[in-house]
């Protein structure tokens, strides 16, 4: 028996090979294949595009994939959602769906929208919205290049954003956020009640956001003179509590701990100066909790 692994192909690509690979899967995707090869021989992987993946996983195509929350909505699709995987394409984070006209028009929110055109990828995501405000308005599916149709071709876009850099860059400003999305592992109703498709799935789940766990953190340990322990502790952040443990020498111990890697510059001088010595730091690929 095999587990069929959607991973979405374009934007999440990369970042989802790379956090499946920290998972502790060893993934090969050529260049002009659709199906990369995976070291577990009970997955079969294959290349879809987020936008589809929840159409796929729902009619049964596919036991499981990796797709955003707002695709799922887009599509209306009846899934399993397995899990939150905070991850996006520049990095950890939410992704956002927004509203957004060039900088001189005259709207102001989407009250503001009556009669208008708004050209957007996610049609049905937008329609809604509308019909929650009570406005009546044209939504046209956008193939692409949605920033650039605003004043000419649409009166106003709806767009996905992690930063705004795109939109700011072609003369746009937001009006209003319709949705914040998250990337979703997803699976189909009928693999979900398969008992060992089940177990597979929440296996990965779990590998996967170990992985996540671990992006932006690393592990530092460090011997240190009992006299001096306090001391330490004080300067110590800790995602729980440090580990602490006696050496040979009963005057020593040893403290390992997990830190943001953003404080380490900061931190290890600190560590020295409070009497810390042997400080090494290390890198995480899975924190399980």
């Amino acid at each position: 028996m095999k587990l069929k692994l959607g991973i979405p192909k374009g934007s999440l690509q990369e970042s989802t090979i790379k956090m499946l690979e920290k998972a502790g899967f060893k993934i090969k995707a050529e260049e002009r294949s659709y199906f990369p090869s995976i070291d577990d021989p009970e997955i079969e992987c294959m290349l879809i595009r987020a936008q589809e993946m929840s159409r796929y996983v729902e009619d049964g195509a596919l036991d499981v994939g990796i797709t955003g929350k707002d695709w799922i909505m887009e599509n209306k699709s009846e899934i399993v959602e397995v899990a939150d995987l905070i991850y996006a394409k520049r990095g950890l984070g939410k992704v956002k769906w927004v509203l957004a006209v060039p900088n001189e028009s005259k709207i102001k929110s989407v009250k503001d929208l009556e009669g208008k055109r708004i050209a957007t990828e996610a049609v049905n995501l937008t329609k809604d919205y509308l019909k929650m405000n009570d406005v009546n308005a044209i939504v046209e599916f956008s193939w692409g290049a949605t920033e650039v149709k605003p004043p000419r071709l649409a009166d106003a876009i709806v767009e996905i954003t992690e930063t705004g850099s795109s939109l700011r860059a072609n003369n746009l400003r937001i009006v209003e956020t319709i949705i914040e999305s998250t990337t979703k592992l997803i699976a189909n109703k009928s693999s979900w009640a398969d008992k060992w498709k089940k177990e597979k799935i929440k296996q990965i789940a779990m590998l996967l956001q170990g992985a996540i766990n671990a992006e932006e953190k690393v592990g530092i340990m460090m011997n240190v003179r009992k006299n001096k322990l306090q001391e330490i502790l004080k300067v110590l952040p800790a995602l729980q509590k440090p580990t602490i443990a006696e050496l040979s020498d009963k005057n020593w111990v040893d403290i390992t701990t997990i830190i943001d890697e953003r404080l380490v510059r900061e931190l290890i001088p600190k560590l020295k100066e409070a009497g810390a010595q042997g400080i090494v730091e290390f890198p995480l690929n899975k924190i399980i909790v």
